[in-house]
C-alpha cells in the first residue's frame, strides 16, 4: 500500500520527497499529472495523503483538490506551489487543502506535515464522536457544581442576585439560566452592560425620558427598567455606575418606583434585579465609590463564579463543546484536539476565562491546518507563555518547552541559537546524572550513556568544574 501520494510535473521534486519518506518509513506514489492521479482513482486505488503541486501541464492541482473534495471528502490535500502568491493560498484553503506548502520547503517539514495529515487520516477513519445535547452550562468540577445547586435552590425565588467573577467566567450565561429557571421566566430578560454606556446616557438607557426632555429627545423612550416589567433585568459591572445613578437604582431597589428623565410621574416596574461585577465591591464601599446601602440591597444572594484556572478539569469539555459549535457555524467539521494538546491548555491560566478559550477555538477551527490539532498548531503566543499566564505543571512535554524557547531565541539572538541550546542541553542532562549519582562521573557517564573520557571533556567544555564530582 502507497498511503502517500506526490503528484507534481517536475522529477526532482517527485524524487526528493519520495526519498526522504521513505527514511521514515512512509510508502509513496509518484504522479506527473494530476490526470494520472484521476485515472488511478477511477481504477479504485486511494491514498491516505495527497500532496500535489498546484500548477502543471493539462489539470492543476486546485483541479485534483476539487474533484478529491468532492468524491473523497476526507482525504487530506497538501498543496505545493513555487509561486507563493495569496491568491494560491486563499484558493488551496478555500478548496480544503490541509495545508499549503510553498517552494522551496525545507524537507523535514514536509514531512512532518505528511505525519500530521496522516494523523488526521487515522483519526477520520475512526468512529465519529457522539453528538448529544448541549447543556446550558458546561461543567462537572466541584467548583460549578456549587453553582449549579445555587440556581436550583433560586428556581423558585424573585430574590435580587449578585453574581462575582472575573471577565470572562460567563456571569451573563449564570443570569440568564437564573430566569430562564425562575417563575418569571416567560417576561422579558434585558442586560446591560453599565460599563459600556456613556454616563451620560446611561440614566436614560435605564429609565427611559419623556419627549423633549433634552435635545434630540424627539419621542418618549421607555428605559430597560420598563422594558424588563414583570421579567428580569440583568445589570453587568454594576461596581462601575455613577455615583448618582447609584441613588436612582437604590430607590428603585426599595419601592419598585422610578422618574423617566424628564418626566414628573412615577412609573412602577415589577423587575428582578441581577447585578454581576469582576470587582471587589466590599472594597468599592470602604474606598467611598460604592453606596454601601445599594451594596447591602445587591447583596442578598451572592454567587461566586469561579475563573477557568480553577477548574481545569473542565478545559476537555469545553473546548469540545466551543470546537463543535465553531464547526456547525463555519459549516465544517470539528476538529480534535490532541491529549497532549489538551494536557498542554490544562496547565494555562487562561486569564481571559471561558471566553478566552472559546475564542481560541474558533481561531483553532478557522486557522488549524488538519483536523487533528497538536500543540505546534496552537497559536505562538500561547505556546511560547506570552499570554501572561503562568503554568501550574510543567508543560505537556518537554519538547514543546523547547520550541518555545527555540522561538524565542531565534527572534532574540539570530546566529546564537544552535550554540547557546546546545550548551544548555548538554550542561542540564551532565548536571541531573552527576547529581543522581552523587558526582561520580563514571556512573553518570554510564547513565548517560556516554564514555568516560567524553563527560569530562564536556565538563571542561561548558565550565562545569566547579561541580564537586569524583573521578570514580
Amino acid at each position: 500500500m502507497n498511503p502517500v501520494w506526490i503528484i507534481d510535473d517536475d522529477r526532482s521534486i517527485r524524487w526528493v520527497l519520495e526519498k526522504a519518506l521513505g527514511r521514515e518509513n512512509i510508502a509513496a506514489r509518484c504522479f506527473g499529472s494530476a490526470d494520472e492521479v484521476l485515472a488511478a482513482f477511477e481504477h479504485g486505488a486511494r491514498p491516505q495523503v495527497v500532496v500535489s503541486d498546484i500548477r502543471m501541464p493539462g489539470k492543476s492541482g486546485l483541479d485534483l483538490l476539487r474533484h478529491v473534495k468532492e468524491h473523497y471528502p476526507d482525504l487530506p490535500v497538501i498543496i505545493m506551489t513555487a509561486y507563493s502568491d495569496l491568491d494560491s493560498a486563499v484558493a488551496a484553503f478555500q478548496g480544503g487543502a490541509f495545508e499549503y506548502l510553498p517552494k522551496p520547503f525545507d524537507v523535514d517539514q514536509a514531512v512532518d506535515l505528511v505525519r500530521r495529515a496522516l494523523t488526521q487520516a487515522a483519526h477520520q477513519n475512526g468512529a465519529a464522536e457522539e453528538t448529544r445535547a448541549v447543556p446550558e452550562i458546561l461543567g462537572q468540577g466541584a467548583a460549578l457544581q456549587e453553582v449549579f445547586r445555587a440556581i436550583g435552590r433560586l428556581s423558585q425565588s424573585h430574590a435580587t442576585v449578585l453574581i462575582n467573577g472575573e471577565s470572562g467566567t460567563g456571569k451573563e450565561l449564570v443570569a440568564r439560566a437564573l430566569h430562564r429557571h425562575s417563575p418569571r421566566k416567560d417576561a422579558p430578560f434585558i442586560a446591560i452592560n453599565t460599563a459600556a454606556i456613556p454616563r451620560d446616557l446611561l440614566e436614560s438607557e435605564l429609565f427611559g425620558h419623556e419627549k423633549g426632555a433634552f435635545t434630540g429627545a424627539a419621542a418618549l423612550r421607555r428605559g430597560r427598567f420598563e422594558q424588563a416589567d414583570n421579567g428580569t433585568l440583568f445589570l453587568d459591572e454594576i461596581g462601575d455606575m455613577p455615583a448618582e445613578l447609584q441613588t436612582r437604582l437604590l430607590r428603585v431597589l426599595s419601592d419598585g418606583n422610578f422618574y423617566r428623565v424628564g418626566g414628573h410621574q412615577p412609573v412602577k416596574a415589577n423587575v428582578r434585579v441581577i447585578a454581576a461585577t469582576h470587582q471587589d465591591l466590599e472594597g468599592r464601599v470602604k474606598a467611598g465609590l460604592f453606596r454601601e446601602d445599594l451594596f447591602h440591597r445587591l447583596n442578598v444572594i451572592r454567587l461566586r463564579l469561579p475563573p477557568l484556572r480553577e477548574r481545569r478539569d473542565d478545559i476537555p469539555l469545553l473546548a469540545r463543546h466551543f470546537l463543535q459549535k465553531s464547526a456547525q457555524e463555519l459549516g465544517g467539521e470539528p476538529k480534535r484536539l490532541t491529549d497532549a494538546a489538551l494536557k498542554y491548555l490544562q496547565g494555562l491560566d487562561f486569564p481571559g476565562n471561558v471566553r478566552q478559550l472559546e475564542n481560541l477555538c474558533h481561531w483553532l477551527t478557522v486557522m488549524a491546518p488538519g483536523q487533528s490539532v497538536d500543540i505546534p498548531d496552537l497559536p505562538a503566543e500561547l505556546r511560547e507563555g506570552q499570554d501572561g499566564a503562568a503554568r501550574r505543571d510543567l508543560p505537556a512535554s518537554w519538547s514543546a518547552a523547547l520550541a518555545g524557547e527555540a522561538d524565542r531565541l531565534l527572534a532574540a539572538a539570530p546566529g546564537q541559537v544552535f550554540d547557546q541550546l546546545n550548551r544548555e542541553f548538554e550542561a542540564t542532562l551532565i548536571r541531573r546524572a552527576l547529581n543522581a549519582t552523587g558526582g561520580r562521573r563514571i556512573d553518570a557517564a554510564q547513565l548517560l550513556g556516554i564514555g568516560r573520557n567524553t563527560i569530562t571533556r564536556k565538563i571542561q567544555e561548558l565550565g562545569l568544574d566547579e561541580l564537586k564530582a569524583e573521578e570514580g
